[in-house]
């Protein structure tokens, strides 16, 4: 059983990953009135984080498979703890600017580090429940963020908080590098054990198939097109909440526990009931399209509310609006990565999250870029209000244009026939 110890160190990487990822933003209110930032100097420096994460999303894949699983995932974690301590001791905008450039380029390498263990370490049947699991590990970590953070904040500084949960990650480092080796030479696995992971039949090696190729594919587009959209909201919940909740309903960093923890509480259950509805449709005989597709509609019709947001008089209806659409968002996420394995053969697969994933960064880079603007243009409190409106407004409908794509670009959710590719 010693295979659950390497999925337990998964989860907590990806924990510490989503901590790591989101002080900046819970801090971001303070940071403000330490530095004298506006909104859009805020907006521009977290810009840079996807910048890196873009790149690093497209080339991290080809690191790993130079290094290995150990080094790789040691160095990816490695760079962003070294990155997120370093943001302690930053001043200027261009300094942040670096750090989160550091930490995006860094984080990148997590997840494909992490499916690739999963591979190496679990034979087919139980990889499901792995990446559960270990997806559970980020949404673990935006639950855990807005409690720990704002008590570091409060208790020991701002500077303190980068530094303590940086400092996390090399801990984890430590017991990285002690406890894993690839399965054929661990000392700690039984042969049953290695046998049982090794139990799956071997799979015919097989072309890789070239970007340029899927590139071509209608099928690939349908997905880009719909991450463009999507991550592109969900990391700007991810960035601009805490100064949203702040500069709409006063609330203070002492208070973000509660509200944050409702909303990614909330996510969380969102990334089941998901995933649950379309495999329940299925169940009842309805095609791969058919569940697919109304499960995606049942999450985006669930996002509209978020656009009255930034006008309803009562934060805890605004927390429940962002909460909904959260939850919506991981629910459509989930079917939306799903429908890649419906539609293209497993070598493909990989290729195209990393493409989509690469698409949701620049759709962030665009989005942020946009928000830089509106902040740029806005007049006090109630020119942010306004912002904070049409912003809402462009997430309420994103979900549904991105569904119209998808729905455009494969109306049946056709697999990829072996000619195409």
């Amino acid at each position: 059983m010693y295979r659950w110890t390497i999925c337990a160190l998964l989860f907590l990487a990806l924990t510490i990953n989503y901590i790591d990822r989101l002080v900046f933003g819970i801090l971001s209110p303070e940071l403000q009135k330490t530095f004298n930032w506006s909104n859009a100097d805020y907006t521009r420096i977290v810009f840079w984080f996807e910048v890196a994460y873009a790149i690093g999303l497209a080339g991290f894949g080809r690191v790993l498979d130079w290094v290995g699983t150990r080094r790789g995932f040691a160095i990816s974690i490695t760079g962003w703890s070294i990155s997120a301590v370093l943001h302690a001791f930053m001043s200027t905008i261009a300094g942040f600017s670096l750090m989160r450039f550091l930490l995006g380029l860094s984080e990148a390498g997590v997840f494909p580090a992490a499916v690739k263990t999963a591979a190496e370490w679990f034979p087919r049947k139980e990889r499901a429940l792995v990446a559960g699991i270990i997806n559970a590990g980020s949404n673990v970590g935006a639950v855990v963020a807005p409690l720990l953070v704002p008590w570091l904040f409060l208790t020991y500084g701002w500077r303190w908080a980068f530094i303590i949960t940086g400092g996390i990650g090399f801990a984890w480092i430590a017991f990285w590098l002690l406890l894993y080796r690839p399965p054929a030479s661990h000392p700690r696995l039984s042969a049953e054990e290695l046998a049982y992971i090794q139990s799956d039949p071997p799979e015919p090696v097989r072309r890789k198939i070239p970007w340029l190729t899927l590139l071509g594919l209608r099928q690939t587009w349908a997905f880009i097109l719909a991450k463009f959209l999507t991550d592109a909201v969900w990391r700007w919940y991810l960035y601009l909440l805490p100064l949203f909740f702040n500069q709409n309903f006063k609330l203070d960093i002492k208070n973000f526990g509660l509200p944050f923890v409702i909303i990614y509480v909330m996510a969380d259950a969102g990334s089941i009931g998901g995933g649950w509805l379309s495999s329940w449709l299925l169940g009842r005989g309805w095609s791969v399209n058919a569940a697919r597709k109304t499960a995606m509609l049942a999450c985006a019709l669930c996002v509209l509310p978020v656009m009255f947001s930034a006008v309803v008089p009562n934060m805890w209806m605004a927390v429940v609006f962002v909460g909904l659409a959260a939850s919506a968002h991981q629910g459509f996420s989930s079917n939306l990565f799903t429908t890649v394995s419906d539609m293209f053969p497993k070598e493909a697969v990989g290729s195209v999250v990393g493409i989509g994933g690469t698409a949701g960064a620049l759709g962030a880079m665009l989005l942020l870029t946009i928000t830089a603007r509106l902040f740029a243009g806005a007049g006090g409190q109630a020119g942010n209000t306004g912002v904070y409106t049409t912003l809402f407004v462009i997430a309420g409908f994103a979900y549904l244009v991105s569904l119209a794509a998808v729905h455009l670009l494969s109306p049946k959710l056709k697999p990829v026939a072996p000619e195409d590719v």
